[in-house]
């Protein structure tokens, strides 16, 4: 099984090197060829370039890895029965951080997680804006353009920088609000940067401290195995529902540079409001 991952760890890495240098020329060409559109919601931005690094990655699975299943988010978020899938398992976000891109914000990246047996085995996330490429393998440590990580040394809440988001729907923020607050008025700052797999990836190498939300599984399922090979903290800080992985769970996601500070944050997070 560790030779398999250690494939797909290198397909995914170049794979993803393609997909992303698709993203850049795509910007580069104008607006025209984003051609932006809102989801059936009415509120979430997708872009054509989403659905066409979401097509080049999922038939690039296809061809090299046949009878791998594939959840992807813009071709195949069917995400029912998650938690009991044992076999070869792809989880794509063509582009985290839509919103960004298509605003010329140079904080999106491709995610690609590997999973089998119901573990996430390999992991990349790539900014091509940057190129900075995260990287993970179980059980074989995490890595920054082939050099290894590890989340910051912070160990006070007052100095710690963390980061969330907030859903497109913006018809429940009341609890989004208190938690803010909760963390805001116990922590140094807050950061919104856009990209959950991004800034689940900077916990992991110390440009924050602290990351909480509410998610999509492929938003975290790579940053996840990073954070943690990195010797981050990864749990939930509400209760998982019976029968769910807690690899795939993605309510009140929680993130930090170590245990006691996990343990700093779920203590105030867990007694605010469900949302």
């Amino acid at each position: 099984m560790q030779s398999d991952a250690a494939a797909i760890q290198e397909f995914s890495q170049r794979i993803a090197k393609e997909a992303g240098h698709l993203m850049v020329e795509r910007l580069k060409a104008g607006a025209e060829s984003l051609a932006t559109r809102y989801k059936a919601s009415g509120s979430e931005l997708v872009t054509q370039v989403d659905e066409d690094v979401d097509a080049l990655i999922s038939l690039a699975i296809q061809e090299a890895f046949a009878g791998h299943r594939i959840l992807a988010e813009e071709s195949a978020p069917d995400t029912q029965g998650l938690s009991q899938i044992q076999e070869p398992l792809w989880i794509l976000d063509p582009i985290d951080g839509t919103v960004n891109y298509a605003h010329d914000h140079s904080h999106s990246a491709v995610s690609i997680a590997w999973a089998c047996q119901g573990k996430v085995l390999s992991a990349v996330v790539y900014n091509p804006f940057t190129d900075e490429m995260f990287t993970a393998l179980k059980g074989q440590g995490a890595y920054l353009n082939g050099r290894a990580i590890e989340p910051s040394g912070v160990s006070e809440m007052k100095r710690a920088l963390f980061a969330t988001g907030f859903p497109y729907q913006k018809d429940n923020l009341a609890p989004l609000m208190e938690r803010m607050s909760v963390m805001l008025s116990n922590c140094a700052d807050l950061r919104r940067a856009g990209s959950a797999a991004l800034d689940i990836c900077w916990v992991a190498m110390g440009r924050l401290d602290i990351y909480y939300e509410n998610l999509s599984v492929w938003d975290f399922a790579a940053a996840q195995l990073i954070a943690r090979e990195a010797g981050a903290v990864y749990g939930h800080f509400k209760e998982i529902p019976p029968g769910v992985n807690p690899e795939f769970h993605d309510r009140h996601i929680l993130v930090a540079n170590s245990q006691a500070m996990f343990d700093r944050a779920h203590a105030m997070l867990s007694a605010c409001p469900a949302g």
